[in-house]
Formats: structure tokens, sequence, C-alpha cells
């Protein structure tokens, strides 16, 4: 199949070094990085093909890996990507079948690999991990690639033209192009491209266009104005099912196409979880930021509140940290701003007149202060005190004070 003409966007820019933030997007004064994730429905051959291109990038991933843990440890020294990429040719011509596969992904691959070892010194993140094929697999294109979004097709080297659903439009220079598939055999494409439309000045940070949100179990979110956001609850509804599909995974033999095909239902419930996840947040944090200027949320401390066998599944599966990932790229590329206070302030327990309630549990939901006879719900008292915490003059924490610029010490609270 050949497309040609000015419908079809071709990326065959140098190579470039990506330099990303956590919050997949990186902004240069008025130039923006924004990824677009498509889905892929390539036919039998052609997923062949990206499964052969999937695991070549895999074992030139691992092969990479294990040569520079054991140099560190043959010779106390480390080894540059700029060595392995020479390693990669003479790896090349031993192994003849990595030929037959687009190159490009091979040599991103061991980016991939850098990047991580990267994080793993400066971040002190985990030690780099070898890839498994049963996991996600993914592949990346830095030249080569043609988009023809009004015939919903893109071509891939090897490979060739895929068809796609453009569910929506970009706007932007290509920049990379990621292929990925998922466990439940679903192929994905992710487009990065440059957007060069001026990020909109940033609006005055005003109290009277804030507001502030307290992040929970019974609601998802409960903000200043009474607003309450009930929590779906999207992995209890699969629990059922998810729990028929893994007592027979655990019966069938292992390496048989019976116990693929149940693993790859299992992947299924949890993928449509996840999805269902994304789009309420998306849907959510997107409101919020087109309602207010400023949004204020507290910083949580999930890894220790998971240890709560009871409320550990319910916390896991709740995405707190990628709403607030998505609040902050999304306020970033409006203008606006989300404002994080610290995670001991006293944001359910402070009344305001100042009493601060020792006795307060999680199973009291409402409680009246004894000192101004005020009636408080927990949740919206707090989205309140988030959203006084975070304009105050001093910052926040477990003196925080009943009123703003005041800071009486903890034994002078009634």
């Amino acid at each position: 199949m050949g497309i040609s003409g000015p419908g079809v966007e071709e990326l065959n820019a140098p190579k470039v070094t990506l330099i990303l933030t956590r919050y997949r997007y990186l902004m240069y004064s008025i130039i923006m990085l924004k990824t677009y994730r498509y889905r892929l429905y390539p036919t039998a051959e052609q997923a062949a093909l990206l499964n052969r291109q999937f695991g070549s990038v895999r074992y030139v991933y691992n092969w990479a890996l294990a040569l520079a843990t054991m140099t560190y440890q043959t010779q106390g020294q480390g080894i540059t990507r700029f060595q392995l990429d020479k390693r990669l040719t003479a790896l090349k011509q031993e192994l003849p079948w990595l030929q037959e596969v687009a190159s490009q992904p091979l040599q991103h691959a061991l980016v991939h690999l850098d990047k991580a070892f990267t994080r793993f010194f400066r971040e002190k993140k985990g030690y780099p991990r070898f890839r498994s094929k049963r996991g996600k697999q993914s592949a990346t294109y830095l030249q080569g690639v043609k988009i023809h979004r009004e015939n919903s097709v893109i071509y891939l080297p090897k490979s060739g033209w895929i068809r796609t659903v453009f569910s929506r439009p970009f706007q932007g220079t290509v920049k990379t192009v990621t292929v990925s598939r998922v466990p439940s055999s679903q192929y994905f494409v992710s487009v990065l491209v440059e957007d060069e439309n001026q990020v909109p000045e940033s609006v005055p940070e005003v109290v009277d266009h804030a507001v502030g949100g307290d992040l929970g179990l019974h609601d998802f979110l409960v903000l200043s104005t009474g607003e309450k956001y009930s929590h779906p609850q999207w992995l209890e509804h699969e629990l059922y099912r998810l729990k028929i599909l893994q007592r027979r995974l655990a019966k069938t033999t292992k390496g048989s196409k019976n116990r693929a095909k149940i693993r790859r239902k299992i992947a299924g419930l949890h993928e449509r979880a996840a999805n269902r996840r994304l789009d309420f947040l998306h849907k959510l944090s997107t409101d919020l930021v087109r309602r207010f200027d400023t949004v204020c949320i507290e910083d949580l401390n999930v890894s220790r509140m998971v240890r709560n066998r009871t409320l550990a599944r319910r916390i896991t599966q709740s995405g707190w940290a990628e709403f607030r990932r998505q609040l902050e790229y999304k306020a970033a590329w409006s203008g606006k701003h989300v404002r994080v206070i610290g995670r001991l302030a006293p944001s359910s327990r402070l009344c305001v007149c100042g009493y601060y309630n020792h006795d307060l549990t999680l199973a009291n939901r409402q409680w009246d202060c004894p000192e101004c006879g005020c009636h408080h719900d927990r949740d919206v008292l707090a989205a309140n005190n988030i959203k006084r915490f975070a304009f105050a003059k001093h910052q926040t924490g477990r003196d925080t004070p009943g009123g703003p610029g005041e800071h009486p010490l903890v034994g002078d609270r009634h």
C-alpha cells in the first residue's frame, strides 16, 4: 500500500535526545511536548512482525543490562551507552535475526536503559530490571514513520501500513512514534509531537477563584464548595469475575494455550478497570482546571497508608497520584496553578475558631466544635482548611494556626 502527498506526515528528523519529566510534558518558553495515544488494528501478518520487533527490543535491552551489570561487577566501572552502541553492531553480526527487524527501536532500547541507570544513580530509584515477555511490550521509532490521518493508517518500517483509529487530531511536529502491546494483546501507538502553540500567561492566584479539595476513600474528592464526587470503586465491580478466572488459571497447565487465553482475559479485566479510572480522573481534573484558577490539594503519604490491610486495595485503586499529575500538567498548559500543602497539616481536626480536636477518629464523619458550636462535616472542613492553609503566610504543618498569620504553640491549643 503506497500513500504519498501533502496529507502524509513523515518522521525523518535526525536523532534527538528527549528530556521527559515525571509529568510527561516538557515546556521551554512556548514549546511543549505532548503525547497522543491511538488504537492500532494490525493484520495477523503485521502482528507477527510487530511481536518479532518487540522480542528483539526486549532481547537487546536485557542483553545490555546484563552486560552493564557484569562489567561493573568484574571491572568495578560501568559501561557507557556509546560503548553499548558499538557492541550492538557486533551483536547483530552474531545474531542475524536482529537484522530482520527495524534497527532504530533496538538502538532506542539502549537509550531507555541509559535513562533507567540515570534515575537509579541521580534520583535514587530502583535498579533497572530485566523485561519480561508477559508484560507490556514497546518499540520506539525515530525515523521512517509516515502518518496519514485521512486514510486512518500509519506506516512503520518493516511492518508496512497499519490501520489506526485517530480518535482525536494532533497538531505540531512529530518527534517520535512508540508502538506498544498491552497484556490483553491490544496494540497502541503513541505519537510524541512538539506543540508550538503559545502557553497562556499565568492567571493571578486569588483566594476567591481558588478551591480546596480533600481526597478520600468514602468520597473520592470533596471540594470546599461542598461538592462531593463519590468513589466509583472500579476494581470492586470486577472482583467476582476476577476471582473465577484466577481459580481457573490456577488449574491450567503451564505453557498451555488455555492458560494464555485465561491470562489475557484477566489482563482485560484489569485494563478495563484502569481505563475507567483514567476516564474518570481525566474528566474530573479537566473540569476543575476549567472552573477554578487555583486548585489546592494535600500531599498524601500513600506508601504508609497502604500498610492498613483493610484499606490497602481501595487506596491503591484510587489513583490519587495520577489525579495530582493530571491536575498539575493541565494547570500548566492553561496558565493556572496547583498548590499542595504538607501531609501533616491537621485539615480535618482544626476548626475555624482555632479549636483542635484531638479525639477525632476515622469513624467520626461529623463533629461539633465545643468552643464556637459549629457543626462540621470532616471532609468539607478539610477541604476548606486545605484551601486556607495553601494561601496562609506561613508554612503549614502540625502547628498550623486557626487564623492566618498566627502561630500558637501546640500546648496553647484549646
